[in-house]
C-alpha cells in the first residue's frame, strides 16, 4: 500500500493533502483503473487522520469522478474516458501522440502543488481564454530605422498565417499597446530585448522569431573566385550590413561586396552590370533586381546569376507562431 504522509504543521489542511496525495496516485497510475482504495480503518491507522475525515476525501473523490463505491466492496478507481481507448482515437491525438501525456504531466505538477482539479482546469482556461484574446491582434515591431526588416515578416506573416498583421515602429509601440486590452507583439530576436522591456507593463505576449542563417547561400559565396563582384539586395539595410560583415569575414578583400534596398534604382543598375552573383533576401527585392536586369539586358554582356531566399523567417518560427496562435 502507498505510503500517504500528513503534515500536521502544514497551511494545506490534513483532508486536503490527503485528496490531492490519492489523485496524484490516480494519476500516475499508481492506482490503476479498478484499483480497490485502501479501507478507511486502515487508511486512519497509516495517516493519523479521524476515519470521519477520510470518508469525507473518499465522499468528494467519488464526486469528482476519480472513484466509485460498491456497495459491499469498497471504493474503487474509476475507469475514465480515456481508458478504454476512445479518446485515444480522437483527431487531435493522433495528430499529436504525446499531448495526453504533456497534460497528465502538467496536471501531475499542479496537484502535486496543491491545487485542485477545478483549480487546474481555470489556470488552464484562463491561460487559453488570455492567448486566444492575444492572438487576436497581432502586431510586428521593428526600429524605425530598419522598417525595412518590419515590412519583410509582415509579408511572411501574412502569407503564411492568413490573417491581417500590423506593422508598429518600436518607438511608437508603447503608444500602441496603452490602445489594447491585450495583443501578440512579434519581432526578430536581435530587437527582443527591446521590444519585451517596452511590452512589460502590457497585457501582451512577446514573440522572438529566429531568421534564416542563409547557411547554404553563403556556402555558395565562399566559392565565388577572387575578385568577383557580388550583389545582395533586402529590404532591410540592418540585414545588408550584417550581410556585408559576415562576407568580410569569409573572403576578407577578395570578393567586392555591392548592397542595395529595392528602392535604389541607381544602385541596382550598377549592381546588374558589375555582379557576377546577386543574392536577395525577400521576394520584393529579387522582383526589384529582375526589372532592372531587364532594363540593362542591351548593356550586358554575361548576366548575373540571381539567387532569391526561400524565406526570411525560419520555417520552425513559423510552425511554432501558429501554435501559439491557436491556427495550427
Amino acid at each position: 500500500m502507498l505510503q500517504f504522509r500528513i503534515q500536521p504543521d502544514s497551511e494545506i489542511p490534513a483532508s486536503t493533502q490527503l485528496l490531492n496525495q490519492i489523485r496524484y496516485a490516480i494519476a500516475s497510475r499508481q492506482y490503476p483503473p479498478a484499483y480497490k482504495l485502501p479501507s478507511t480503518r486502515a487508511l486512519a491507522m497509516q495517516t493519523g487522520l479521524h476515519r470521519n475525515t477520510i470518508s469525507k476525501v473518499y465522499r468528494q473523490l467519488e464526486e469528482e469522478g476519480f472513484v466509485e463505491s460498491l456497495a459491499g466492496s469498497g471504493i474503487y478507481v474509476r475507469a475514465q474516458g480515456h481508458e478504454g481507448g476512445s479518446k485515444l482515437q480522437s483527431p487531435i491525438l493522433k495528430q499529436h501522440p504525446q499531448a495526453y501525456k504533456v497534460v497528465q504531466q502538467a496536471l501531475d505538477d499542479l496537484l502535486s502543488q496543491g491545487c485542485s482539479l477545478n483549480q487546474a482546469r481555470e489556470l488552464f482556461l484562463a491561460e487559453i481564454d488570455w492567448r486566444l484574446r492575444c492572438s487576436a491582434r497581432v502586431l510586428v515591431a521593428a526600429p524605425s530605422q530598419d522598417i525595412g526588416v518590419g515590412e519583410l515578416m509582415v509579408c511572411e506573416l501574412e502569407q503564411a498565417l492568413k490573417i491581417p498583421i500590423q506593422l508598429v515602429e518600436m518607438e511608437k509601440l508603447a503608444g500602441v499597446l496603452d490602445q489594447t486590452s491585450s495583443a501578440t507583439v512579434v519581432t526578430s530576436r536581435y530587437f527582443i530585448g527591446q521590444v519585451e522591456i517596452i511590452a512589460a507593463p502590457k497585457a501582451v505576449r512577446v514573440i522572438p522569431l529566429d531568421i534564416q542563417d542563409y547557411g547554404k547561400e553563403l556556402n555558395q559565396f565562399k566559392n565565388l573566385p577572387k575578385d568577383s563582384c557580388l550583389g545582395i539586395t533586402s529590404l532591410s539595410p540592418g540585414i545588408l550590413r550584417a550581410m556585408e560583415v559576415i562576407l568580410h569575414g569569409l573572403r576578407g578583400d577578395e570578393i567586392l561586396v555591392m548592397t542595395s534596398q529595392p528602392k535604389d534604382a541607381y544602385k541596382l543598375q550598377a549592381m546588374v552590370k558589375r555582379a557576377q552573383v546577386i543574392f536577395s533576401t525577400d521576394k520584393e527585392s529579387f522582383a526589384a533586381v529582375q526589372a532592372a536586369l531587364q532594363v540593362a539586358m542591351e548593356d550586358i554582356i554575361r548576366p548575373p546569376r540571381l539567387i532569391c531566399a526561400d524565406n526570411y523567417i525560419g520555417i520552425n518560427s513559423i510552425n511554432l507562431l501558429k501554435r501559439e496562435l491557436g491556427l495550427g
